[in-house]
């Protein structure tokens, strides 16, 4: 059963490597710029040919560290691949992702870069 996104936040507070992870000058501009649908429209489009097929190519390695808010909001929430989704959000891997799955996803990003 997927984690309820309070206790995900609540769990990577804990990781001292999930905490360093913030936005650059250069990444915060671009979502000033975009606006936060406008991301969130990338994030879904990243989530869906990234990370939602059951055996994502590349897996562990798909997500860049930097060149856009998503992928460090990825790294953050340990929404970056399948392994983390499973260790940190209880969304297995070998499966694709469901609907409500990738709606979660999609707000655990959201959350996060609203935050910054």
């Amino acid at each position: 059963m997927m984690r309820e996104m309070d206790e995900v936040f609540n769990a990577l507070s804990g990781s001292a490597f999930r905490r360093a992870f913030s936005l650059g000058a250069k990444e915060r501009d671009y979502l000033n710029a975009k606006g936060m649908p406008k991301v969130l429209e990338h994030a879904r489009d990243f989530i869906d040919r990234r990370l939602a097929p059951a055996a994502p190519p590349n897996d562990g390695k798909q997500t860049p560290f930097r060149g856009h808010p998503v992928f460090i909001a990825q790294h953050a929430t340990a929404t970056c691949c399948r392994g983390c989704l499973e260790k940190w959000h209880r969304i297995p891997k070998g499966q694709e992702l469901t609907e409500d799955e990738r709606d979660h996803v999609v707000a655990t990003i959201c959350r996060w870069l609203s935050r910054q």
